[in-house]
């Protein structure tokens, strides 16, 4: 399947993306399609042997609507745009708003009865409102009517229709009134009276704008997020080209080229330093506030800052492969992306408008036929029209998502779709693993011991051997013995027949002997015997006992199938995993730790941080059946989250509901997760769930008001109050209220703006 993203035009309202993506999942190849009214993008997954963008685009072009692939789309074209359109709608609501004050005041004496003296009389002339009011229906308001038009063409109805069915009713009554007063004349019961309503149209017309505008404004805040990570980018770069230093733009960089930073330059794209040493402060992009030393061999990030000195690197990413690009090509995604909180939105949003027309129709038969009330059924009827908005419900879970993924980027973690942002709220018990994720991941050799003690040489030999099987090895055990050998100036040679025994070991050929490193355990499989005395008359087991006691891990060494040494390993924790494991259980988690380290130091490191439960001396094929088997147990049936960084830590990664990467692992853990922390700092899943979990707050805020205001408003404008109360909304003051109920919802929405994490307060 080929993924698609769409930059749609001419959406109004949440039934308009109801309708996109009805069109789009009707095109034959389509396997989904998501709609987001608060960015206006599609989301599609397609066949590309069984339709193309042309038809996609076709499809939405018959909807009555644009689509543009993004990618496409220039951010200063989309910019201009916006404000173009932005100042047009700014230019009509100025408009709209004068000539609604001079039609209000004009109508006071006919409202109340009295004669006011500052008021004149031609004010409130019929002519003289139609007059004014007419350019706001059809000047101001000619995108409800055009919308409205373009919806019964394609047998649809949105919110365009409900507007231009109100007002248009206001206007044409009173546009009667105004030709044929006389036939209007209220002269009995059924008799329909003279009034005026010119003010109730320009009004409401007005104040949706007015609405419209304020909510396009503060939309425009929720995507925030995005335009801050684009704009770290650093315009130009230092690129060495023959010797000489050229500066050019960062599009024009190749991978490979040298390229030089001095001190509070911004580092242009990614790649690895080749000459010098400095700080760099990578907090936009990691979050991490404390700046971190470079010198030759370490990576550098893209828009990342120099502090002190100055340093050469070699490009290795650029353009869209650079490490900034796919943050915001994540975050796009995830902005994109569906909660399953909004189906239920999308359900009522679907039949939202024509249920409310048939709520409108029968309000004006009950009042018009059974009441006999012909003015009254027009104000009721009107009044229903206009206060319902389905674009509340539209707007509810999007804009959240939006601000709250945008919110975790800027916090250093990446959250892949909204999905995975609703799940987090909801985690229960959370897996750690030990190495690289509560630990550093850099252990190095703490202890050397040999069966046959330090004379002729024995330890260098058996360190020589050790190493030279190591070395075909990329874990990260396997690197701190390779360290050690290096330290201690021994020179080894190469190992044949080499073999990684996954969760056990490694072994291998070196000088005409067989070399195998490991765990007890496999040594025990193996039929090797480890109840082995040194020299000096302690036995192997008191040094193993000991060591792993202190947290330290245990390698154990055979050659030729006898046991001839121990090496001890140990891997500092993470200065921050203490705080953030006793900050998840504060939150009500249940942490666990899995590792394939044996059960004492397992225990051991458990102990350190204030964890109870240790899965231990397991596998990498054996963690994602823990992780099933989590899921399956009753306490824990909600959900389980897996936090991992390694290779062997996929599986486990993609079984978990929640999967969280540590982002300095590796990409395969990366990209089998659904949140990352770049950072690698445990802090980070502390404010993932925290901000879930006020996203998910403030997604269900949103959703009970724009229910609430639908169920109480319509029924109330629908005059339910006025045999008890004798009170009927006017219909100006429905077109506020549903003006305001989107700016309400959004503006809720951009509240997540102001989280802070509970460990930065």
């Amino acid at each position: 399947m080929d993924k698609l993203t769409l930059k749609l035009k001419g959406m109004s309202c949440a039934s308009c993306a109801n309708n996109i993506e009805q069109a789009i999942q009707a095109v034959p190849g389509v396997e989904t399609c998501n709609v987001n009214f608060g960015i206006e993008q599609a989301t599609i997954n397609y066949d590309s042997q069984k339709t193309s963008l042309e038809e996609i685009q076709k499809a939405v072009t018959k909807a009555g609507y644009t689509a543009i692939p993004l990618e496409k789309v220039r951010e200063v074209d989309e910019i201009t745009a916006n404000r173009q359109e932005q100042q047009d709608l700014t230019r009509k609501v100025i408009f709209g708003a004068v000539v609604s004050i001079i039609l209000v005041i004009g109508s006071v004496p006919a409202m109340t009865g009295l004669q006011i003296p500052f008021i004149p009389l031609w004010l409130h002339h019929p002519w003289l409102q139609l007059l004014l009011t007419t350019p706001v229906m059809f000047w101001c308001g000619q995108s409800f009517f055009t919308g409205a038009w373009k919806a019964t063409k394609r047998h649809t109805a949105d919110m365009n229709a409900l507007i231009a069915l109100g007002t248009g009713a206001a206007y044409l009554y009173s546009l009667f009134s105004t030709i044929f007063p006389k036939l209007l004349m209220q002269s009995s019961d059924h008799a329909m009276s003279g009034d005026m309503y010119y003010e109730t149209a320009a009004v409401v017309i007005t104040l949706i704008l007015l609405g419209r505008l304020l909510e396009d404004r503060a939309k425009g805040q929720t995507s925030d997020a995005i335009r801050k990570l684009m704009g770290l980018q650093a315009k130009t770069a230092r690129v060495i080209r023959a010797g000489k230093e050229i500066d050019l733009p960062i599009a024009e960089v190749e991978v490979g080229e040298v390229i030089l930073v001095r001190p509070g330059e911004k580092i242009p794209v990614d790649g690895e330093v080749i000459e010098g040493t400095s700080t760099i402060d990578e907090s936009m992009v990691t979050g991490e506030s404390v700046a971190v030393k470079k010198q030759a061999g370490d990576e550098v990030i893209g828009a990342t800052i120099n502090k002190t000195g100055s340093f050469k690197f070699r490009a290795s990413r650029v353009g869209k492969d650079t490490f900034l690009a796919q943050i915001v090509q994540l975050v796009q995604q995830a902005q994109g992306a569906k909660a399953p909180i909004q189906r239920l939105a999308d359900q009522v949003t679907g039949w939202f408008v024509p249920v409310v027309m048939a709520i409108a129709i029968a309000t004006f038969v009950i009042w018009f036929d059974l009441m006999g009330n012909p003015t009254m059924a027009l104000i009721t009827t009107v009044g229903v029209l206009i206060i319902a908005c389905p674009c509340a419900l539209g707007l509810a879970t999007p804009t959240a998502v939006m601000v709250g993924t945008g919110k975790g980027a800027e916090n250093g973690i990446l959250i892949k779709g909204a999905d995975s942002l609703e799940l987090a709220h909801q985690i229960k018990t959370i897996v750690l693993d030990k190495t690289g994720t509560l630990t550093q991941g850099k252990p190095t050799v703490t202890d050397f011991v040999t069966v046959q003690g330090t004379a002729n040489g024995n330890e260098i030999k058996l360190l020589q051997l050790a190493a030279a099987v190591e070395r075909n090895s990329e874990h990260p055990l396997a690197e701190a013995v390779v360290q050690y050998a290096q330290s201690q100036q021994v020179t080894f040679g190469e190992a044949q027949k080499f073999e990684a025994v996954a969760g056990s070991g490694v072994e291998g050929m070196v000088a005409d002997r067989w070399v195998q490193i490991g765990t007890q355990r496999w040594f025990e499989e193996l039929g090797i015997n480890t109840d082995v005395d040194t020299l000096s008359a302690q036995s192997l087991q008191t040094y193993k006992n000991l060591w792993e006691a202190a947290g330290k891990t245990v390698v154990w060494i055979a050659v030729d199938g006898e046991v001839q040494g121990l090496i001890a390993i140990a891997d500092a924790l993470k200065p921050s995993s203490e705080v953030a494991v006793k900050a998840l259980q504060r939150l009500g988690l249940e942490v666990v730790m899995l590792t394939g380290d044996n059960r004492q130091t397992a225990d051991a490191i458990a102990h350190q941080v204030g964890i109870t439960r240790v899965f231990a001396e397991v596998r990498p094929d054996q963690k994602a059946a823990i992780i099933q088997s989590l899921q399956t147990q009753q306490r824990s049936r909600s959900i389980v989250a897996m936090v991992g960084d390694g290779i062997n830590d996929a599986p486990a990664l993609a079984q978990a509901h929640v999967g969280i990467a540590i982002g300095t692992g590796t990409d395969v853990a990366i990209a089998a997760s659904d949140i990352t922390l770049i950072s690698g700092d445990l802090k980070g899943i502390v404010t993932a769930i925290e901000l879930s979990r006020a996203t998910m707050q403030n997604i269900r805020q949103n959703l009970f008001f724009a229910f609430i205001y639908n169920v109480v408003g319509i029924p109330i404008a629908a005059g339910i109050l006025f045999p008890f109360f004798g009170w009927l909304l006017n219909p100006m003051l429905a077109g506020a209220a549903m003006a305001l109920s989107s700016v309400s919802v959004v503006t809720n929405a951009l509240r997540l703006r102001n989280f802070q994490p509970a460990t930065n307060r």
